[in-house]
């Protein structure tokens, strides 16, 4: 029997191309032309397949503007001039930054608008009625950002074996827990950083953690679909929670009353009776994974950020969207209230943005985080902090938005650079310190820099760049 010659990998794979490139090169010629009809359809399945989100929108939009614009070309009585309706000084280019406001005259409602319009201030006009004052415009004033001391690294704990995924602090500010990849939740001491207890149950990664102020329970979900409740005090667990159809990403718990609130990868958030294991409601709407779910004492009192790059406010009475957010243009992997103040921040690819309760109110875009954002925290001290899938970390002044230090979280020795990802952060209950769950399968723990000062650490403010963008 002949021994079969034996070549490499590389040689293997040229002659299979070079086989695959002569039985198909006689073919080439031959093919059809193009049938530009069926490419036009083609084009067009595509872009409905890849922007099916927005086109409803962009309709609208072009439906408002031609409305808009026949109602003007209707009117067409007074048809706007090229240059603004402005009292002006007579020179091209207006640049006294004043303001010019006529004094209401008793003549008829129907004076013609050549007899309002006068060429000098503190002249009279060609009928004689309007009398013309100039009031100085008040400059638009950005505030200048609070001072906040640079965060430093502190620590770093190890333990986990897979994925850091999720954080939760306890309400007494003596320990954290943390779930990961390896299906173990995780509990710490906050001041010391010891393992104090491992918690197995879970068949898959587990994503959310969340500990009672009221019980001495903790609330664990995973991509195994399961809600577990564990008691603290017998460390096992008392409840599960079906209902899920996909995997859990996000659990929040209602600070006054004992319901759960969960969402997932199934499009939906449900709502729980904490006692009785009860699903309440199921909130439907959302046309993709909903990857963030937060709850508050006061209207709206559950809030969804969802890859479909919509943010719902619901009513948790009715269990019905009292309002749904659009402004976002990617997916929304994380939304966090403000301790103190009624608003509340969403985190997408595209930027961050700020929003006021109750109605879900635009206040500004936080710009320059140029990162898949997975997570945020924001601490009383108005520190936002954004963290990112490559490893970065955003701080940032609430009230103005103003990006006061960056870095990147380093990996732990013998990770390679990609597992630089940071999936989950929170603050402690001080709001003094800082715990991210990261792709190095690391905690890191950070902290203010006590030695930092105004002085050593200026706030390099620049109102020109700081100016609040609209939507």
């Amino acid at each position: 029997m002949e021994e079969v010659q034996r070549h490499s990998v590389h040689t293997l794979i040229f002659r299979s191309l070079k086989r695959t490139h002569d039985m198909f090169v006689s073919n080439q010629g031959n093919l059809p032309e193009i049938d530009e009809k069926l490419e036009e359809k083609r084009k067009s399945i595509k872009a409905r397949d890849s922007y099916k989100l927005v086109f409803d929108r962009v309709a609208k939009a072009e439906q408002e503007k031609k409305l808009a614009n026949g109602m003007g070309s209707s009117a067409g009585a007074i048809q706007a001039p090229e240059t603004p309706l402005a009292i002006t000084d007579g020179s091209a280019n207006n640049t006294d930054g004043q303001l010019a406001i006529m004094a209401s005259s008793n003549k008829p409602s129907d004076t013609p608008i050549s007899n309002s319009l006068v060429s000098a201030p503190g002249m009279r006009s060609s009928a004689g009625a309007n009398n013309v004052q100039l009031i100085p415009k008040k400059a638009p004033t950005i505030p200048k950002p609070s001072w906040h001391a640079p965060w430093k690294l502190s620590r770093v704990i190890s333990g986990h074996l897979g994925w850091v995924r999720c954080i939760a602090v306890e309400p007494g500010n003596e320990w954290f827990a943390t779930g990961a990849g390896d299906r173990v939740i995780k509990i710490w001491d906050l001041a010391s950083g010891k393992l104090k207890l491992s918690l197995t149950g879970h068949v898959s990664t587990v994503r959310g953690l969340a500990v009672s102020a009221k019980h001495p329970y903790l609330f664990s979900c995973g991509e195994d679909r399961q809600v577990k409740c564990w008691d603290l005090e017998y460390n096992k667990v008392i409840r599960h929670y079906h209902g899920h159809l996909s995997a859990v990403y996000s659990l929040a718990l209602h600070p006054t009353i004992d319901v759960l609130a969960t969402s997932g990868r199934d499009s939906t958030a449900r709502i729980w009776d904490m006692r009785t294991k009860a699903n309440i409601h199921t909130l439907t709407g959302h046309t993709n994974t909903v990857a963030s779910v937060v709850a508050q004492a006061s209207n709206p009192q559950i809030i969804t950020g969802s890859h479909d790059s919509t943010i719902r406010l619901w009513d948790l009475a009715a269990g019905k969207s009292v309002c749904t957010l659009t402004n976002h243009k990617k997916s929304v992997r994380s939304v966090v209230l403000h301790p103190t103040l009624y608003m509340f921040a969403s985190a997408s690819p595209d930027n961050i943005k700020q929003w006021r309760c109750p109605e879900g109110n635009f206040v500004q875009n936080i710009s320059g985080h140029n990162a898949i954002v997975n997570c945020m925290a924001v601490n009383p001290d108005g520190v936002l902090v954004s963290g990112g899938d490559n490893g970065t970390m955003f701080f940032w002044d609430w009230r103005t938005g103003y990006n006061f230090q960056r870095f990147q979280a380093p990996v732990q020795p013998g990770s390679m650079d990609s597992e630089a990802g940071i999936f989950a952060m929170s603050f402690d209950q001080s709001g003094s310190r800082l715990i991210t769950a990261e792709a190095d399968k690391t905690i890191k723990i950070y902290k203010e820099d006590d030695e930092a000062t105004e002085e050593s650490h200026p706030v390099n403010w620049r109102p020109e760049i700081l100016k609040r963008r609209k939507f």
